[in-house]
């Protein structure tokens, strides 16, 4: 590791809508669990469904577990993804460590449902304000990357592995009823987690195969504003008619979640046999993206 990765860029840290960001986390973080989560005995994945845990084995308070159970992992975080991730990181562990302590919230509600359902989304929206502002308010996912490196899983079969053992546990402490809506409650937090933290409007890959390929890049570039590139390859080698083939143009376009299917409609009528698939990639810069509205 070089010296420049090895220092910190205060910038970043004191970057005002990080902050924003991060207190905003923290926010929706600390009211998912005091309002919904820990009165009722819920758990989340990770650290913090650990601490869950373990506060109402020992009680302990949440905040001194959630805050001395991450520190581990900032060791980690810190060979990983260098010091500057590692001091947002511990901010934000200190944030929910005092929030959680001093911080006072009746419980909202103590609907099974609700709790699962909302619970998870305002703990997945918070840590997703997070992830935007450079930190993690969960180690597990620090250690989920270390792990995928030493043994070849991805990183979401790790922490699913990890928090399916938990999710036992709770099963033999607060019973299986409990348990199963702790499921629902981390598989609702993890879909708010993705929306906040790769946005609503997630970057696809559109791949367009047809016979038509000229007026469909007209129709990309000049009516949806779009970038586009040019693979060259063949069609043909059918099962019947294997010798055939012929030069064709992959036309490859990265759109949206929000314009995937008004595109594909008007690809469709052009040329109803045209093949298309697309590709879910996690982030996108540069080239023609977004049309900027013009003032």
């Amino acid at each position: 590791m070089s010296i420049n990765e090895r220092a910190i860029d205060w910038k970043e840290i004191f970057n005002l809508k990080n902050i924003l960001l991060n207190l905003t986390g923290v926010i929706f973080i600390t009211l998912a669990l005091k309002g919904f989560m820990i009165p009722n005995k819920f758990l989340d994945g990770g650290v913090i469904g650990i601490s869950i845990l373990v506060h109402e084995i020992t009680h302990i308070p949440f905040g001194v577990l959630v805050l001395v159970l991450n520190i581990p992992f900032l060791f980690i975080g810190k060979k990983i993804l260098g010091n500057t991730f590692a001091l947002q990181s511990l901010i934000t562990f200190l944030l929910i460590a005092f929030s959680m302590t001093f911080v006072h919230i009746e419980a909202v509600t103590s609907d099974r449902l609700l709790i699962a359902l909302f619970g998870g989304c305002l703990i997945g929206i918070g840590m997703g304000f997070c992830i935007r502002s450079g930190s993690t308010a969960d180690g597990i996912e620090i250690l989920a990357l270390l792990t995928t490196r030493k043994i070849g899983l991805n990183v979401s079969e790790v922490i699913f592995g990890m928090n399916s053992l938990l999710f036992l546990a709770a099963a033999w402490y607060f019973g299986i009823g409990t348990a199963l809506y702790s499921i629902v409650t981390y598989f609702s937090a993890i879909k708010s987690l993705d929306y906040i933290s790769q946005g609503i409007e997630q970057y696809i890959s559109l791949h367009i195969i047809s016979a038509k390929s000229d007026e469909i890049k007209e129709l990309i570039a000049t009516k949806f504003r779009k970038g586009i590139t040019i693979i060259k390859g063949e069609r043909g080698y059918l099962p019947d008619n294997f010798d055939e083939k012929f030069d064709c143009d992959i036309i490859v376009t990265i759109v949206t979640r929000l314009e995937l299917l008004r595109i594909k409609e008007e690809i469709t009528q052009l040329d109803a046999h045209a093949f298309m698939f697309i590709q879910y990639i996690k982030d996108a810069s540069g080239g023609i993206l977004r049309l900027k509205k013009k003032h």
